[in-house]
């Protein structure tokens, strides 16, 4: 009876990879990206692997495509725009990223890790330059998306939005990346300006 128990779980657990699957197209990565209530630099690492892994991947057949997709132009649309959005997403990260080591305040109290501090900001200046990367590349492909036909994507239509957003310049990554930046090096010379006797 223990021999039948034995073999019985040993045939479950080889049984186990039948039911995973690989993942092979950009949709299939993107729908990895997650957003939580409470987020960690684990959650955005996370989140930007599979963001980033969703750029370089190819796309499913359209008829698995995340829109209704009924001819070429459509598909090309597509596939921009989703260029756009998750190089818009990956920006987002970066930010978030970058805020949970940007010292919004060199309070004097935080004397004692000056050097500690400085490093946290050099950080997050690394990724918020890095998120500046990103929206170039969203900014490129905005302009790509105006030199093909256009089709309306209901099922994206936040991506839609978004391309209307950065063309009105109601959304504008480098001035908000800019703001952040010119602040982190106003607490960075404040930190900079501390000695023995600040605290």
């Amino acid at each position: 009876m223990k021999r039948k128990i034995i073999l019985i779980f040993l045939l479950f657990i080889s049984l186990g990879h039948l039911f995973a699957y690989k993942i092979l197209y950009a949709e299939q990565y993107f729908k990895l990206y997650h957003q939580n209530l409470y987020q960690y630099p684990d959650d955005y690492n996370g989140n930007i692997w599979y963001l980033e892994r969703a750029l370089t991947r190819p796309f499913v057949n359209p008829l698995n495509a995340l829109a209704k997709i009924e001819n070429q132009d459509m598909w090309e649309r597509y596939r921009y725009l989703f260029y756009l959005h998750v190089n818009l997403k990956i920006v987002e990260q970066y930010r978030h990223l970058g805020s949970k080591y940007d010292k919004k305040n060199a309070y004097f109290f935080n004397a004692p890790w000056k050097e500690a501090n400085l490093k946290s900001l050099e950080i997050a200046e690394s990724y918020y330059k890095t998120a500046q990367y990103y929206w170039e590349e969203a900014l490129s492909w905005t302009e790509k998306l105006k030199d093909i036909k256009y089709y309306f994507l209901s099922d994206v239509q936040n991506w839609e939005d978004e391309q209307f957003r950065i063309i009105t310049g109601e959304l504008d990554y480098n001035e908000i990346i800019e703001t952040d930046i010119v602040r982190l090096y106003k607490v960075k010379q404040a930190f900079l300006a501390m000695d023995e006797n600040t605290y």
